[in-house]
């Protein structure tokens, strides 16, 4: 009878369980949310002001049962509240990525991903939230804050209610502002902590009590974000629906409500304001808790995802019947995602739990090659993917040329066509006019060749005199192309250095060295210093755990391929030139640090614990010296990184 044939299970089949279990937490932590504001919202029904503790104090509200009892009005408010929130938590499953966001500036950033189906995808999830939250809002405040589309004046004749337009018209500019925030600062970015301590150890990440109080510490922020954005809605609500949205929105509100009312025929604006005290307050009130709803989402799911890929505290591919195999698909994967996780794991393999270590290295009899074979160089092509990099960066890029066609030569049956005047009865003679007149013709017959160059040297010495003759040498200069340029580039400084807006324009040199070498559309900086690390510990711990001594073949290799890395990235950010819109000149590029200050790290490991058998591994002493040099700047701490929108 043949062996059973032992399934080798993908790493994804592991993985998103786990970011299944990450999901929940977050919801979890919207709906407490949810019915929070169920209960806030709920204190307002019997009020016949604005303010919810009017007419009784918050502890009488408590005691009012059907406020807080979640089978009544309070659930079925909870329910679509966490709607609200949960359509935020969907739009960050669609959307997120690892990494941040490579551009050159944030102009750069605008014109490359602003206008994409993502783009407004994020528009239309924020206001189907902010919507439905308007609906919510106006069913749990009382009928005296008058926020119906309908209202009833003398003879129960019905009329539009502006206030409720208005009230409409914020909550669509929240969403809309909301969304350009979204995009400004990158929300669906993920950012894999891979900052290490003193002894070497990750910070850990997987403790959940851990990660729920980072989400909880974010509080006082969410509340202060919350309140300002909510304020600023307003003033642009104001600016937006008094110059361009009031007729327009007041007409096609007719338009809809006019089969289901008995409105006027009119499209005539009320002759009053709609905005008032009461108003703004409620605008204020209801944007302000929506913004807490966003907020929330947003970074609880943020923190969530960026947890360890352990489950119980043990690697994610443990309960694998093929571990190494499952994590191997890992590491194999198109998916950034999915390899970027991978390499998280293994690298807390390599420094965390000495028996999947020795599983690796005993791991010999695969298909592809040993299990170790398959890491070193998978993880080798990723740091190598820097270099290739600084090699291909100012080359132009190849284009393939397309296949060309057969042609079937053919013989000519006539004369060439002629390209002379056709009303010209016979060949004119070659004078200056005539000759200047045959070049300025054939600028269309001949595009790229410049009219000027086709003169001869009697018609140019014309037209430099007739040039002399008009202008003078002063306006001949300031047109000249080096003046042009300067002055352009005067102007542009002028505009680059004011605040806020010459920020957008400016191209650090932070942005464009760790767009080079980290790489596009998204530079994420975990896999580099993962991958590093796991060259540098495996072979380190190979001294005392590989029994069949497999590991040592791959040594020099390491070794050579780091201080090449190390020795091209220091010299491309050394001779990497700052743009003219940088004003400011500063060279700090913590991102590019991380990976030099891990590189140097790995390779003093490394030539620390196998020089003494360099002849044996075939290292010369000229390969150990540029080791050493390489390895002798002291690691860094590594700052966290920031946003490069």
């Amino acid at each position: 009878m043949a062996p059973a044939i032992v399934r080798k299970a993908p790493y994804k089949d592991f993985l998103q369980p786990a970011l299944h279990r990450r999901f929940s937490s977050t919801a979890t932590i919207l709906l407490a949310l949810s019915y929070l504001q169920a209960i806030f919202l709920s204190g307002w029904g019997s009020c016949e002001y604005p303010v919810p503790c009017k007419l009784r104090s918050s502890w009488l509200t408590l005691l009012d049962f059907w406020t807080w009892f979640p089978i009544g009005p309070a659930g079925i408010r909870t329910l679509f509240l966490f709607i609200c929130g949960l359509s935020i938590i969907v739009l960050r499953i669609s959307q997120y990525h690892i990494g941040v966001r490579a551009s050159n500036s944030t102009f750069h950033a605008f014109t490359k991903y602003f206008f994409s189906i993502q783009t407004v995808e994020t528009w239309i999830f924020y206001s189907f939230s902010s919507t439905l939250f308007a609906f919510i809002y106006i069913w749990a405040v009382p009928e005296t804050a008058n926020l119906g589309l309908i209202a009833y004046h003398s003879g129960d004749r019905a009329r539009l209610n502006e206030r409720a337009l208005f009230f409409f018209c914020y909550m669509a500019v929240s969403a809309v502002v909301q969304s350009l925030f979204h995009f400004h600062y990158d929300e669906d970015k993920i950012i894999i902590d891979a900052s290490r301590r003193e002894n070497g150890d990750s910070k850990s990440t997987g403790d959940t009590s851990a990660t729920l109080k980072n989400v909880v510490s974010e509080i006082p922020a969410i509340l202060s974000q919350a309140v300002q954005r909510a304020l600023t809605d307003i003033l642009v609500c104001f600016l937006a629906y008094f110059l361009f949205l009031r007729s327009w929105t007041w007409g096609w509100a007719l338009v809809f409500l006019r089969p289901f009312y008995n409105l006027p025929k009119t499209n005539m604006l009320p002759p009053g304001q709609p905005a008032d005290v009461y108003l703004v307050w409620r605008c204020f009130s209801a944007g302000f808790l929506l913004y807490i709803m966003w907020k929330t989402a947003n970074h609880a799911f943020s923190t969530f995802m960026v947890k360890e890929p352990l489950k119980n505290g043990k690697p994610l591919t443990s309960e694998s019947k093929d571990p190494n195999g499952s994590l191997l698909s890992g590491l194999k994967s198109k998916k950034s995602q999915i390899r970027c996780f991978a390499l998280w794991e293994l690298a807390y393999i390599a420094r965390n739990d000495p028996a999947r270590r020795k599983a690796i290295y005993e791991d010999i009899d695969r298909k592809d090659g040993s299990t170790w074979s398959q890491i070193h160089l998978l993880c080798l092509d990723v740091v190598k993917n820097m270099e290739k990099r600084i090699d291909d960066y100012g080359k132009p890029v190849a284009v393939p040329p397309p296949p060309a066609a057969p042609e079937e030569i053919r013989n000519r049956s006539s004369a060439p066509l002629k390209e002379d005047a056709i009303f010209q009865s016979k060949p004119a003679n070659k004078t200056m006019r005539g000759e200047v007149e045959k070049a300025l013709s054939s600028v269309g017959r001949h595009p790229g060749h410049s009219p000027v160059s086709q003169l001869s040297p009697s018609a140019k010495k014309m037209l430099r005199g007739a040039r002399d003759k008009v202008l003078s040498k002063e306006q001949q200069e300031a047109l000249s192309s080096p003046q042009i340029k300067s002055q352009f580039q005067t102007w542009a400084l002028k505009v680059v250095s004011s605040e806020p807006c010459g920020g957008v324009f400016r191209q650090d040199f932070r942005k464009r060295l760790t767009a080079v070498i980290l790489g596009t559309p998204y530079s994420e900086l975990s896999q580099y210093v993962n991958a590093t690390e796991v060259l540098s510990l495996f072979l380190v711990n190979s001294l005392q755990e590989d029994k069949f001594g497999n590991v040592h073949r791959d040594v020099a290799n390491v070794i050579r391929a780091f201080t090449t890395i190390i020795a091209k990235i220091e010299a491309f950010k050394a001779n990497f030139p700052i743009h003219w819109t940088d004003i400011e000149q500063k060279k700090d590029t913590p991102e590019v640090d991380a990976v030099i200050d891990a590189l140097k790290t790995g390779l003093a490991q490394v030539v620390a614990e196998f020089e003494p058998y360099s002849s044996d591994l075939r290292l010369s002493r000229a390969d150990i010296r540029l080791a050493k040099e390489a390895a002798a700047k002291q690691p860094r701490a590594l700052p966290e990184m920031q946003q490069t929108s």
